[in-house]
């Protein structure tokens, strides 16, 4: 069991046989009655936020959740299909689930995943990862000062807006996390 004293951001905690994260909190001691702890939860399972108030002190449950070693295989139109690294299943993660971060997987890449009653939930991509640029409009030379950009897709499918300098074949660093170019490798 949690305490409120425990709350932070990023905290996992389980209300009503769910698992939430804590988005945001804030404790609150108003000059008459007890106080409180206002929390933003986000729905691990299906990724909504809710606003909660807990009275201090009180207590909530801690999730089984479990954080494993998956290799990326393939997308099958409506999953991520991957593949515990210790077990050799295979483990589906629905697109609704990974939203944007299905962008940026590479066929055999390994990465963390947090696992729920069995059930693979989310995944923890690295900060940055290398992708290469399959269609974008040709370069041009000398354009590095004016600072403009230009869409670019790339080898997952994804676009981004890189430097007019960067070319198809173009291997390109990309942080995960704002979808932004961070540069050439």
């Amino acid at each position: 069991m949690l305490s409120t004293t425990d709350f932070r951001k990023g905290l996992k905690i389980e209300m009503d046989d769910t698992p939430y994260e804590i988005v945001d909190f804030m404790h609150v001691k108003p000059g008459k009655g007890g106080a409180f702890v206002r929390t933003k939860l986000r729905n691990l399972l299906t990724g909504g936020t809710v606003d909660q108030t807990f009275r201090s002190g009180e207590k909530v449950g801690k999730p089984d959740l479990e954080s494993r070693e998956i290799q990326y295989l393939y997308h099958d139109g409506s999953a991520y299909v991957f593949m515990d690294m210790a077990s050799y299943d295979q483990l589906m993660i629905q697109d609704e689930s990974m939203k944007e971060k299905g962008g940026f997987l590479k066929e055999g890449q390994t990465i963390k995943a947090l696992i729920y009653r069995g059930q693979p939930i989310d995944i923890d991509l690295p900060a940055a990862v290398s992708l290469q640029v399959v269609q974008t409009e040709p370069g041009m030379k000398g354009d590095t000062v004016s600072g403009g950009t230009k869409p670019a897709r790339l080898e997952t499918g994804i676009t981004v807006n890189v430097p007019l300098f960067i070319n198809e074949g173009d291997l390109i660093k990309v942080d995960t996390r704002s979808g932004e170019y961070l540069g050439r490798e």
